[in-house]
């Protein structure tokens, strides 16, 4: 699992600097039309680090089909807009009740629940404004603007992190059936995931063939991610995580682990990695980045 581990950070490497220094500028610009106590809420969480790995995979999709990092850039920007303002809502004392996250104090035990729901909502809300008038502003033709946002929008809402956050909190929606995690993992964290690779990719003139290839990584990719995470919280530490672990246990939450034990779950992982890996072969057969970031999901530690 080495290659996949320098995997990430290589294509830490191509991105990350140039993603972080343009939120942190967008975070510091002085904006007279937002509160200032909303606007430092909203900063908060969004400079309070984690993999970006939702823009990272935007960035690496959009240039793999012609379009250059600086112009793909707020739809990297929006996606990570809208996962901070999931993890602002998820920490909440009514969801998941958690003080920490990525190392710090959860927003709402810095500002307050009331403020922590506004900046959730107002950064889910600004995703949209920013990448449609910002991709335009790149030369974007508005077609392929408008599928990348439609994607976005669609991963955001009911039937995608809404829908998947319903699930795996309300038990009046949970199923009995072992295989229902699959639906919670779903729904949860894949379809941001393969909206991150399948909006990046939609900036540039490629096929639907191409298109379908993405779509199955994103997919097999987020799900991967989401068993790894339930393992993690149970045999993770409080360090190395930067949030709570086995608060799934404790709420009593329907996990990979509780489903189907440690050792299988570590299976089902490396199986939905490799299924990652295969969707990309036919596009890329000498081997790839994307390809071997798959293989690191597995094997991670945070």
């Amino acid at each position: 699992m080495n290659n996949g581990r320098s995997a990430y950070k290589h294509l830490s490497g191509q991105y990350l600097g140039l993603f972080e220094e343009k939120l942190k500028k967008i975070c510091e610009e002085p904006n007279d039309s937002v509160p200032d106590r909303l606007r430092e809420s909203m900063s908060y969480s969004l400079l309070a680090g984690g993999k970006r790995l939702r823009p990272l995979l935007c960035l690496a999709a959009a240039e793999r089909s012609g379009v250059g990092p600086e112009n793909a850039m707020p739809m990297a920007i929006a996606l990570e807009f809208i996962h901070t303002a999931s993890l602002i809502h998820d920490d909440l004392p009514c969801m998941d009740d958690d003080d920490l996250r990525r190392g710090a104090p959860t927003n709402h035990k810095v500002f307050g629940e009331t403020i922590a729901v506004l900046a959730g909502d107002a950064l889910l809300s600004w995703a949209f404004g920013y990448s449609l008038s910002h991709l335009r502003e790149r030369g974007i033709p508005d077609d392929r603007v408008l599928r990348a946002v439609s994607i976005l929008a669609e991963a955001a809402g009911p039937s995608g992190i809404c829908g998947g956050q319903m699930l795996d909190t309300d038990p009046e929606s949970r199923g009995e059936e072992r295989d229902f995690v699959y639906q919670i993992a779903y729904y949860k964290t894949a379809v941001l995931i393969r909206a991150a690779v399948v909006s990046g990719a939609m900036l540039g003139d490629i096929p639907d063939s191409m298109l379908r290839c993405y779509y199955d990584y994103g997919t097999n990719l987020g799900i991967a991610f989401q068993i790894v995470d339930d393992i993690l919280d149970v045999t993770s530490t409080r360090e190395a995580l930067g949030k709570t672990p086995r608060k799934d246990d404790a709420q009593n939450k329907r996990t990979f682990v509780s489903a189907y034990g440690l050792e299988e779950a570590k299976a089902l992982a490396v199986r939905e990695s490799e299924k990652a890996e295969r969707a990309l072969e036919p596009l890329f057969p000498e081997g790839d980045l994307l390809i071997d970031l798959a293989r690191s999901l597995a094997d991670r530690t945070n």
